[in-house]
């Protein structure tokens, strides 16, 4: 496996630490998914029993002290060397300094310890701006990059965030893969 390559950054003024989430970071997360305006938004209950219960396959970034963005996956039941990421967020007042691809880099070294060899995550074929970051994240693990159908848009319901209401159909979702260099 060849070596991270990130651009030197000065961080000295806001310095990122990476660490496992816990139920207390929950609320924060929630927010932050919340905020992005372009998650598919679960109940608090969700992120703060997935913070207690997937914590060792998932990752918060905080800045001093206070969680800034997270990344919430799981080993797949049917490829546990696999690590599937459901969500990455960064709160947008730190987008741009390349903390998603540094949570999902560090996410990853943490789980070979335990066997890990491959991401998977799913993105509909509009969000330009997942598909860039996961292939980055590969390049610089030296993954393989590819990607497939996976859920068809009409598995989707159509209703709005808040559940109640119809709204547009959802995107289908493609299977991304990030796997190991031949």
């Amino acid at each position: 496996m060849k070596p991270i390559d990130f651009p030197q950054e000065d961080f000295s003024k806001t310095a990122v630490v990476f660490r496992r989430p816990q139920a207390s970071d929950g609320q924060r997360i929630w927010e932050i998914a919340r905020d992005s305006r372009v998650l598919d938004v679960n109940s608090p209950y969700s992120y703060i029993l997935w913070s207690q219960e997937f914590s060792e396959t998932s990752i918060v970034a905080e800045v001093d002290g206070v969680p800034i963005g997270f990344v919430t996956g799981y080993r797949r039941p049917a490829d546990p060397a696999s690590l599937m990421v459901w969500q990455v967020a960064v709160d947008d007042a730190h987008r741009g300094k390349q903390i998603a691809k540094r949570m999902l880099c560090e996410l990853f070294h943490r789980g070979t310890q335990a066997g890990v060899t491959a991401i998977n995550t799913t993105i509909s074929p509009d969000n330009e701006a997942s598909q860039r970051l996961f292939a980055g994240v590969a390049r610089a693990l030296g993954l393989n990059f590819s990607h497939q159908p996976f859920f068809a848009a009409e598995l989707f319901p159509n209703v709005s965030d808040d559940g109640l209401r119809e709204s547009a159909s959802h995107q289908p979702e493609d299977l991304y893969l990030l796997t190991p260099a031949d």
